[in-house]
């Protein structure tokens, strides 16, 4: 049998506190109240403002061969289909790969410029995953996020790494990693401070 060399990993912005984004999520302020101004906000600056210091990370994050995302993070869109969604990322999404949206209504695949094409998956997290590792051959599968979606396959022990960029500031509410996920046995493979932003990298081992 020939072994599969791909991991499961995550990239995921968070406060100190744990945030991946504020109260008042809105199609204006994705990441709601962070003290920041919408697109533009304070939690993540450090891939915008501070991006040539964090070069390696931010191309690191893209180096996936196919991605899982919620709806939530796909965008503002709820319930049906009503409207023509594709991302928050333009006509030709940073992903350059199969990206598979995790939602309870089907919707048919939605190509996109520079190999980007969605996915709509309605029957759960293993599915997208399973879809998503065939899609990805032996290369790595990236879980996105948001933080719900990567507490719920942190959850079901379905995450090989964690890496986590964590902002010095702190949101006191909103929505938060680790909720409701059980204990977690962690060992750090490595750990990078730059002035807006520290860069961890955890091995999941139970």
């Amino acid at each position: 049998m020939t072994r599969r060399t791909g991991r499961v990993i995550c990239d995921i912005t968070i406060s100190a506190d744990g945030y991946s984004a504020g109260l008042n999520q809105t199609e204006e302020r994705p990441f709601g109240d962070d003290g920041g101004d919408g697109w533009g906000d304070k939690l993540h600056a450090w891939m915008f403002e501070t991006r040539d210091e964090n070069r390696a990370e931010v191309d690191q994050m893209a180096g996936a061969k196919a991605f899982i995302m919620g709806r939530n993070m796909f965008g503002p869109v709820r319930g049906e289909w009503d409207r023509q969604w594709n991302g928050w990322w333009g006509d030709n999404p940073p992903y350059h790969a199969p990206v598979f949206v995790l939602t309870h209504h089907a919707r048919e695949p939605q190509p996109m410029d520079g190999g980007t094409t969605y996915y709509f998956v309605t029957d759960g997290i293993e599915s997208a995953l399973a879809q998503a590792r065939a899609a990805a051959g032996d290369g790595d599968v990236a879980i996105q996020g948001g933080a719900t979606t990567i507490n719920q396959y942190l959850a079901a022990g379905l995450i090989d790494e964690l890496r986590l960029h964590i902002v010095p500031l702190t949101l006191g509410a909103g929505t938060r990693l680790f909720e409701g996920v059980p204990p977690l046995k962690l060992e750090q493979v490595k750990s990078r401070s730059a002035s807006t932003v520290t860069h961890v990298t955890y091995r999941v081992l139970s």
